[in-house]
C-alpha cells in the first residue's frame, strides 16, 4: 500500500499519478521544489551547510507526504515529513555522535525548563495550523539521571477544544534545539471539514444523558495483600457514549465502531492449549521417579482415567505427550501436577487439547483446547442453553460442596464470533453479593458438548465484610457520577463510506465499509483512576498508590539534608524510610548506595543474603570494588571514597599519573603522593572542601555530599 520513489533536485523522475491532484499539472522536480521551499521557509531553515539533500513521496491510501532528507560529511542529518501544502508533520534533527568523558556514569539532569518551553512553543507556532494550538504540559525525559533532553506530548486543540489529533517535540537540554517533531494530520485522521465549536446542546443536559448511562454492580473485592473482602460497587462494563452537541443525540460509539467489522483491530488465535515452561518440566528419568513416589499417579493411570470420563471427549484424540512439575503452595505441600496432551490425528486443521490434573487424585485442574473457527454458515450441534446444562453437571461433580455458593456470573455465547465453544464463570455468592475471584469458568464444545477448556481459582480463606449498613445504589451512583467531568471535545465517530467521494472510494477499494468522521461531542472524563465506590463509606475507592519515591524520616536538621534529598528525587538512596547520616560507612553502605545508580534501591538493614549477593554482582559490574574484596562490615575511609568514586565515573586513569597535581586543602600536606591526584580531581568537583582527612572513616553522610557534588559537575560538563 505504501508507494516510494526517491527525488533530488538534480535527478528528475516521471511519476504522473503518485502526485497529489493538485500537482498534476506540475513536473515532479516543481512539486519538489514548492515543498522545499515551503517546509524552509516555515521553519526559517538554513540548509547551506548540507552536501546532499533527497525527496521521496509516498501515499498510503488517505493522503500522501513528501519526505525530506538532507545531510552532511559530517554526519549530521536532517529530515522532515511534509503534506503537499507544506504541513510538516515530522521533523528529526541528528547530529554527530560525541563521545563522552564519563564513561556510563550516570549524570544530573542539567537545562532551563523555561527556555525548553520557549524553544518548543517558537516551533509549534511555525508548524500549526490556522485553528490549530497546544498547552505545554509538564515535560518528560529530566526526572531521571542522565536525562537530556524535555519531551512534551499531548493533543492538538483545534477551535480552542482537545481533539483526536496528538503531537510530541523534543528539546535538547544543553542547547534548546528540537531535536525531533511528529504530529497526526485531520488528512490521516478523519473524513471531512472541521464542525464549529460552538454547541447548540447544553452541559448540564448532555451530562444528565451521559451519566444515566451509568451502571454499578455490589460485590466483594479482597483487599490488596489480605484474607478479607469488603464490598464495593464496581462500574459495569458498558458501551461507551457520546452526546452529539450539535443534535443533543446520545451516540453508542460501541456499536458504532461494531459496524466498522473489526477495522484496524488486530485479531489473535483461538489457540489457548497450554504450553509447557521449560523451567518447570521435569526429564523423563525424574518424571520415572516421581511415578514411584507414594500416591502420584503414573501418566498411564491419569489418562486412563480422564478417558473414562466422556466429558473430556477424548476418545478420538491420542496422547501426544505428559510432563509432570511441581506448583509450590504457600503453607502446604507441594503440589505435583500432570499436564497431558492430546491431539486428535489424521485432520487437516488438528485439533488439540491439554489437561492438567492433580498427580495424586487426578482431580482435573485445568482444560484448554485448540480447534479450528466454524465455517460460513455452519450452525452448532448444541443450543447455549444445552450448553449450560452440560458445564452445570460438570462443575457440580467438580466443585462438591462449593457448588451450592456458586452462581451464574457470566454466559457467552462464542459461536457468535464462529468459535466452537460456549463459555460459563461461575462465581461464589456470599449473602447474595458476588465475590468474582473465587470462580470456575468452563467452556463446553458447541460439537459434542464436551469440555473445551476449564480453569477455576479458590480460596477457602477469605473472610466477608457485613453488608449491614452500606449506602444504597442510587447514593452510590450519585458519587459515581461526580468522579466524572462532561467534556466538550471534537470526537472521532464512525460513518458508512460513500462511492461518490473519491478519497472514500479508494477506502472501499482497500475492503474497508466505514470510517472516521470528527464531531463536536461531550463525553465523561475525569483524570483520576477510581475502582468503584466503597459501599460502607459511600466515596470513590482509588487504586494504591504506586509512587516509589525514596522518603526519609531521619534528616532534620542534618547538613548533608538537601544533598541526600536531591538523590533521592533521581532513586538515589536506600529504601526502609532512614538514611542515618552519621553512621560509619562500610564497605556494605558504599555498595548499597552506588548500586542505586542502576535502580537497586533496597534497605541495606533488611536486606536478605539473596539480595546482597545480588547488589554485589552489580557493584562488580559497575566497577565498583574488585571481585574477591567483599567484606560488608569493613570501614571505608574518606580517601577511599573519593577514588571507589572517581573511578566509577572514569577519572582514575587520569588520577593515577604522578608529579602533575597540586591541592590547598589545609592537610594537603599528609596527603600521600599516590593519592595526590584523587585528592586534586575530588577538590576541582567539589566533592571535598576545606581538609581532606583521607585517613578518617567516612560517615553515611558524607559519601552522598561526595556523589551529589560529583553529579552535579559530571550534568554540567555533559551539557557543556
Amino acid at each position: 500500500m505504501k508507494k516510494l520513489f526517491s527525488l533530488t533536485l538534480a535527478m528528475v523522475t516521471a511519476l504522473g499519478l503518485m502526485l497529489p491532484a493538485s500537482a498534476a499539472e506540475e513536473t515532479t522536480d516543481e512539486a519538489l521544489a514548492r515543498v522545499t521551499q515551503a517546509v524552509k521557509a516555515a521553519l526559517d531553515l538554513d540548509t547551506d551547510a548540507y552536501d546532499e539533500f533527497q525527496g521521496s513521496w509516498y501515499e498510503d491510501g488517505l493522503t500522501g507526504a513528501w519526505d525530506l532528507y538532507w545531510s552532511t560529511e559530517l554526519e549530521e542529518e536532517l529530515s522532515i515529513s511534509a503534506l503537499d501544502d507544506g504541513t510538516v508533520i515530522s521533523y528529526d534533527l541528528g547530529l554527530p555522535y560525541t563521545a563522552s568523558n564519563s564513561g556510563d556514569f550516570p549524570v544530573f539532569p542539567q537545562g532551563d525548563e523555561a527556555a525548553a518551553a520557549r524553544a518548543a512553543g517558537d516551533f509549534l507556532d511555525k508548524v500549526l495550523r490556522e485553528g490549530e494550538s497546544v498547552k505545554l504540559e509538564e515535560p518528560r525525559g529530566m526526572d531521571i539521571l542522565g536525562g537530556d533532553s524535555y519531551r512534551y506530548s499531548g493533543v492538538i486543540l483545534l477551535n480552542g477544544l482537545p481533539s483526536p489529533l496528538t503531537y510530541s517535540i523534543t528539546v535538547d537540554a544543553a542547547d534548546n534545539r528540537v531535536r525531533s517533531f511528529h504530529r497526526t494530520t485531520a488528512e490521516d485522521t478523519f473524513l471531512g471539514d472541521v464542525p464549529s465549536a460552538a454547541a447548540a446542546v447544553r452541559r448540564d443536559r448532555a451530562a444528565k444523558l451521559l451519566t444515566d448511562t451509568l451502571e454499578l454492580k455490589l460485590e466483594y473485592v479482597r483487599e490488596a495483600g489480605g484474607t478479607s473482602a469488603v464490598l464495593r460497587y464496581l462500574p459495569v462494563d458498558t458501551d461507551t457514549f457520546y452526546v452529539d452537541a450539535a443534535t443533543g443525540a446520545l451516540l453508542n460509539l460501541t456499536e458504532l465502531e461494531d459496524q466498522m467489522g473489526g477495522w484496524g483491530a488486530g485479531g489473535s488465535a483461538d489457540n489457548t492449549a497450554a504450553a509447557e515452561s521449560e523451567g518447570s518440566g521435569l526429564s523423563p528419568a525424574e518424571q520415572a521417579g516421581i511415578a514411584q513416589m507414594e500416591g502420584v499417579r503414573s501418566s498411564a493411570f491419569l489418562d486412563q482415567s480422564l478417558r473414562a470420563e466422556p466429558v473430556y471427549g477424548l476418545t478420538e484424540y491420542a496422547l501426544s505427550s505428559a510432563a509432570y512439575r511441581l506448583a509450590e503452595q504457600e503453607g502446604k505441600e507441594d503440589q505435583v501436577l500432570c499436564v497431558l496432551s492430546y491431539v486428535r490425528p489424521g485432520e487437516e486443521d488438528s485439533c488439540s487439547r491439554t489437561i492438567t490434573v492433580d498427580a495424586r487424585t487426578g482431580a482435573v485442574q485445568e482444560v484448554f483446547s485448540y480447534a479450528p473457527g466454524m465455517e460460513d454458515g455452519e450452525t452448532p450441534a448444541l443450543t447455549q442453553a444445552e450448553a449450560q446444562v452440560k458445564a452445570e453437571t460438570v462443575l457440580s461433580a467438580l466443585c462438591g460442596g462449593r457448588w451450592s455458593a456458586l452462581t451464574l456470573y457470566d454466559g457467552r455465547d462464542n459461536t457468535e464470533d464462529r468459535r466452537p465453544y460456549y463459555t460459563f464463570t461461575y462465581v461464589q455468592q456470599v449473602g447474595g453479593i458476588p465475590f468474582p475471584e473465587n470462580r470456575y469458568t468452563v467452556a463446553i464444545d458447541s460439537g459434542d458438548g464436551s469440555v473445551y477448556r476449564l480453569d477455576y481459582q479458590y480460596d477457602e480463606d477469605v473472610t466477608f465484610a457485613s453488608s449491614a449498613g452500606i449506602v444504597g445504589e442510587t447514593a452510590a451512583l450519585a458519587a459515581w457520577a461526580g468522579t466524572y467531568d462532561t467534556v466538550l471535545a471534537y470526537r472521532l465517530v464512525p460513518r458508512p463510506l460513500e462511492s461518490g467521494d473519491e478519497t472514500e472510494a479508494r477506502l472501499m477499494e482497500l475492503g474497508l465499509t466505514h470510517f472516521y468522521e470528527l464531531r463536536l461531542t461531550y463525553a465523561l472524563e475525569r483524570e483520576e483512576r477510581y475502582l468503584g465506590i466503597d459501599a460502607a463509606t459511600g466515596k470513590p475507592a482509588a487504586p494504591e498508590s504506586g509512587d516509589t519515591a525514596i522518603t526519609y524520616t531521619d534528616l532534620s536538621g542534618s547538613g548533608v539534608k538537601a544533598d541526600v534529598e536531591k538523590l533521592a528525587r533521581y532513586g538515589v538512596g536506600y529504601d526502609g524510610g532512614r538514611f542515618r547520616p552519621d553512621k560509619q560507612l562500610t564497605q556494605w553502605d558504599l555498595v548499597a548506595l552506588l548500586a542505586s545508580l542502576e535502580g537497586y534501591c533496597i534497605d541495606p538493614e533488611t536486606a536478605d543474603e539473596s539480595t546482597r549477593d545480588t547488589v554485589y554482582s552489580v557493584a562488580y559490574r559497575m566497577g565498583i570494588l574488585p571481585r574477591g574484596t567483599r567484606d560488608e562490615g569493613r570501614a571505608v575511609t574518606r580517601g577511599q571514597a573519593v577514588k571507589c568514586l572517581l573511578d566509577c565515573a572514569g577519572y582514575g586513569p587520569a588520577a593515577r599519573l604522578q608529579g602533575i597535581y597540586t591541592c590547598t586543602y589545609s592537610d594537603a600536606a599528609a596527603i600521600p603522593e599516590a593519592d595526590l591526584g584523587y585528592a586534586a580531581i575530588a577538590q576541582a568537583l567539589g566533592m571535598v572542601r576545606g581538609s581532606y582527612q583521607g585517613d578518617r572513616t567516612a560517615t553515611r553522610g558524607e559519601l552522598a555530599a561526595m556523589l551529589c557534588r560529583l553529579l552535579e559537575r559530571q550534568g554540567a560538563n555533559a551539557g557543556a
